[in-house]
């Protein structure tokens, strides 16, 4: 069987504000169903850092998540702002959050956090040589701490589930592929 995509027949907007947009679809079918009542998430991208340190320990950022209600263990990165490249937000989201600059950046992982609910994207960088060269600058709404861990810890971390962030559990599956390659 051919899997074909669905046609938009019309939308509109439930809820327009700065971190989240819910929209709701009419759509067709290939097989000529109609459902009229599709809900779409959009939200804009993101981008997560692999970041490793001169010396090759692993930067990540400890905080709370309200919707979670956690502390959560994860990769430093956040939205792209407007139309900023993937590499310029990673950068910056760096600096923000961590301090810490880096002499290489590559795109490793393009993912879709959730493609059957939500429109966006997250990218994947792998980041080597950082150093410290500013202090934290955070939103407002961001308090969190800088950690550094070896390869192995984080091996060890991913081990016992205590990451949980499930779209950066993806990311550092591929950062761990580019440190092999590395080797």
């Amino acid at each position: 069987m051919i899997i074909e995509k669905w046609q938009r027949l019309a939308s509109r907007y439930l809820v327009q504000e700065k971190w989240a947009t819910l929209r709701v679809d009419e759509l067709k079918l290939p097989n000529g169903t109609i459902k009229d009542d599709y809900f779409v998430l959009e939200y804009s991208n993101w981008a997560t850092a692999i970041a490793l340190t001169e010396d090759g320990k692993m930067i990540l950022v400890r905080q709370y998540r309200h919707a979670g209600d956690i502390i959560s263990l994860e990769l430093p990165g956040g939205v792209l702002d407007g139309d900023e490249g993937g590499e310029a937000g990673v950068r910056r989201e760096l600096i923000e959050e961590t301090g810490f600059s880096f002499k290489t950046c590559k795109l490793i992982a393009t993912l879709y956090p959730n493609p059957a609910t939500a429109n966006n994207q997250t990218f994947t960088y792998f980041l080597t040589g950082g150093v410290k060269t500013h202090e934290q600058h955070l939103d407002e709404h961001e308090i969190l701490n800088v950690e550094e861990y070896t390869v192995d810890e984080v091996k060890t971390l991913l081990k016992e589930n205590k990451i949980a962030q499930c779209i950066h559990v993806a990311a550092l599956y591929y950062g761990l592929a580019e440190i092999e390659k590395m080797k």
